[in-house]
């Protein structure tokens, strides 16, 4: 039987006082800063209804909210790739390929995020990008192509620009990610790697058959975790111009002044993701101990 959710007397309590604390921050912001709340002109920043296609479509907040998604999306999926790559590096008897793991990681997570955006996004968009003729080649593609790369990553004229940032974004992350996989491989009881051995698998054997099965079921709960950091951590991007939903906001603040409105609309939205995602990691650590218990 499911457990029912029981509301304590103390819930209530706790409850009715964060209400109290919320109305209270508002009639401060109202008398104290002499601001003047303005929530009606809000809505039409989320959706606006087109006369020409006669149906409502996303404004700049949800055009923001859903470039977040796409960005927290490819960059978890490249971080991934390369946290794996990473933490097998790690986890190597190789020294050199343990110095390049260590080094890419201790590199990546002593510096300060805002200044590795700036160094891999200049480099990437300025060097890489038309080196490899990116935005030719997305403005030679045919019109439903361009609207295949537009409903998942973005529009052609940004398209390199996003392409940077998700690479930025998924180098960050990647160290992370590099140290959840290596704790996950180091977690494995040392009688698994003895029995391997005694089998006379190879490493990569090992890794692939014995190790890993056995890994992914104590990485897939942080990773899930680390995937509601990515959503947090895209909003850095918004440094370089990336149209995703912090951006949206200052960029909205700046022309309406509506600052309160605006910041709240904003947090709100974030809210919706990583309550969301916070729900799936765990529902998805109850389902993995029911499964192997």
């Amino acid at each position: 039987m499911k457990n029912k959710i029981k509301i304590s007397f103390l819930d209530i309590i706790v409850g009715l006082f964060i209400l109290t604390v919320i109305l209270y921050i508002s009639y401060r912001i109202k008398t104290g800063l002499h601001y003047k709340w303005n929530w009606g002109v809000i809505p039409q920043y989320i959706f606006r209804y087109d006369p020409e296609s006669r149906r409502w479509i996303p404004n700049l907040l949800m055009q923001g909210f859903f470039t977040t998604i796409r960005l927290s999306v490819w960059g978890t999926i490249f971080a991934m790739i390369i946290g794996t790559i990473m933490g097998l590096c790690r986890t190597s008897k190789n020294l050199f390929k343990r110095l390049i793991g260590g080094t890419y990681v201790e590199l990546v997570r002593n510096l300060p995020p805002l200044v590795l955006i700036f160094i891999f996004y200049f480099f990437v968009s300025d060097q890489i990008m038309p080196v490899l003729g990116v935005d030719d080649f997305i403005r030679s593609c045919s019109p439903g192509t361009q609207i295949f790369f537009t409903f998942f990553f973005a529009q052609p004229l940004v398209f390199s620009a996003f392409l940077s940032a998700v690479i930025t974004l998924a180098i960050f992350e990647g160290a992370y990610i590099t140290e959840i996989v290596r704790a996950g491989i180091q977690s494995v009881e040392k009688g698994q790697w003895e029995a391997s051995s005694a089998l006379g698998l190879k490493w990569s054997q090992k890794m692939r058959h014995i190790i890993l099965p056995q890994a992914l079921r104590r990485i897939l709960p942080p990773l899930a975790g680390q995937f509601i950091s990515t959503i947090k951590d895209s909003a850095i991007v918004s440094v370089i111009s990336i149209q995703e939903l912090t951006f949206q906001g200052m960029e909205l603040m700046s022309v309406t002044y509506l600052t309160f409105e605006i910041w709240i609309t904003v947090a709100f939205l974030y809210l919706i993701l990583t309550l969301t995602c916070s729900l799936a990691v765990g529902r998805l650590e109850v389902h993995m101990q029911r499964r192997h218990s």
